[in-house]
């Protein structure tokens, strides 16, 4: 569970970092559209980061800690595909890319329902 607190801990810094630089440093270089989709990625890379720190200590309590895992790293790749694509797609305007983005909203869906079953087994 340590290896989920650490990977939360490191996605949330990597969300303050991107936040701020999308904010910041992309602000006058991203038509309105764009900077829609990068902040998209932000605010989900924030709620599973969260999620992955709730799923590294919750499964200290959960007799089922390979579904947490499984959960977490579930979460930690739909991470990396959803807010990744939005986050190349912003920046490079490959609409391709947007073809990326469901899959990893399914990942994080599933880190979700694997959750869910681990807190109903008790």
């Amino acid at each position: 569970m340590n290896q989920l607190l650490t990977a939360g801990a490191a996605v949330m810094f990597l969300a303050v970092v991107l936040g701020a630089f999308g904010a910041h440093a992309l602000k006058a270089k991203l038509s309105e559209n764009q900077s829609k989709n990068y902040q998209t990625g932000v605010q989900y890379q924030i709620a599973h980061g969260l999620g992955l720190i709730l799923l590294g200590t919750a499964g200290k309590q959960l007799g089922h800690a390979s579904l947490v895992e499984w959960a977490g790293w579930l979460m930690l790749g739909g991470i990396v595909l959803f807010s990744g694509s939005l986050y190349v797609l912003s920046l490079s305007g490959i609409r391709r890319l947007g073809a990326v983005t469901p899959f990893g909203g399914l990942l994080m869906l599933a880190g979700w329902v694997l959750f869910a079953a681990a807190a109903a087994q008790g």
